[in-house]
């Protein structure tokens, strides 16, 4: 049965104290690290959701912003993953970075971003990709390869400057309620620490409760 490498005497302890109280902020962190480290797609992250009768699905996303609101990726919002978000509105991402021996989880409820912030980002996005956003039913049938690539190459033509934003493509964002950091550990005693936004009224600018979890 294949296991991962032991993390060995680099991988360091975690404490609650090491993140600080705003888990956004330490996700930050990390994610800075990881690049730091050399990870090849540090912002790439499995993205769950789930279907009106209960089924889960995951796939991997990459993360486009990292704030005090919470996480922001794009997508077509016909595709899979916007017809499930639009319909339970509710998601869960993992971040995984092999080199660190850490992983962070993230769950909590998904709002689609407004037009004016997509088309922002849209603009932004190599030629390329944006007449690919444009042209593709995403999770579709489509006839072959080749379909793919006339399309594309017609639309290009079309459109040799600007791209207009898909009207169903664009951004959701996930406002976390839980945030849990896993760091690898000798012995597969590794280190969780699980931040749960608290409920109701903030008190004395507690707004995260934080435990520690067994590994």
């Amino acid at each position: 049965m294949w296991a991962p490498p032991d993390p060995g005497p680099r991988a360091g302890g975690l404490e609650p104290a090491d993140l600080g109280p705003d888990p956004l902020t330490a996700l930050r962190a990390w994610l800075e690290a990881a690049r730091a480290s050399g990870e090849p797609q540090p912002e790439a992250m499995a993205l769950a959701t789930v279907t009106a009768d209960g089924r889960p699905r995951a796939r991997m996303v990459l993360l486009r912003e990292l704030g005090p609101a919470g996480l922001t990726f794009f997508t077509s919002y016909a595709s899979d993953k916007g017809w499930e978000l639009r319909q339970r509105p509710l998601a869960a991402v993992v971040f995984h970075w092999p080199s660190l021996h850490r992983q962070v989880r993230c769950e909590g409820t998904v709002r689609r971003l407004t037009r004016a912030l997509s088309r922002a980002y849209f603009d932004t996005r190599p030629h390329g990709s944006r007449v690919s956003a444009a042209i593709s039913p995403q999770s579709r049938p489509v006839p072959d390869r080749a379909w793919l690539e006339r399309e594309s190459q017609a639309y290009a033509a079309r459109h040799p400057d600007r791209v207009p934003l898909p009207a169903d493509w664009g951004g959701f964002r996930l406002r976390p309620d839980r945030i849990e950091f896993w760091q690898g550990r000798r012995d597969r005693l590794h280190d969780r620490i699980r931040f749960s936004r608290r409920r109701g009224p903030r008190r004395m600018g507690a707004l995260w409760s934080v435990e520690r979890l067994g590994p």
